[in-house]
């Protein structure tokens, strides 16, 4: 079934007025708050975003590294084995599994 373009603008438009509706209900909460309960304000300033772009690379890094100390390879291309692997390379880092499980 092909859609013409007058169906595909109206479809649309409708979506488009849909999402202004309900836009201020959306933002009703202006904290983020994670899963402890606790509020955590976004980086104000250029600076403190490349700050906490660092410190998230660093983290990053230094849990891939545990990994590969661990025996993961992610170079290999093995994607038969890729979930089974990094899964006994996080157990054996004691690293958690994310959302992976």
């Amino acid at each position: 079934m092909k859609a013409t373009f007058g169906s595909k603008l109206a479809v649309s438009l409708m979506m488009a007025a849909f999402g202004v509706t309900t836009a201020p209900l959306a933002s009703a909460q202006n904290n983020a708050t994670t899963a402890t309960g606790t509020t955590q304000a976004a980086p104000a300033t250029k600076a403190d975003k490349k700050a906490a772009r660092k410190q998230a690379r660093a983290k990053k890094n230094a849990e891939l590294k545990k990994l590969e100390d661990a025996g993961y390879n992610p170079a290999k291309r093995d994607d038969a084995s890729y979930p089974q692997d990094i899964q006994n390379a996080q157990k054996k880092a004691g690293i958690g599994t994310g959302a992976s499980q």
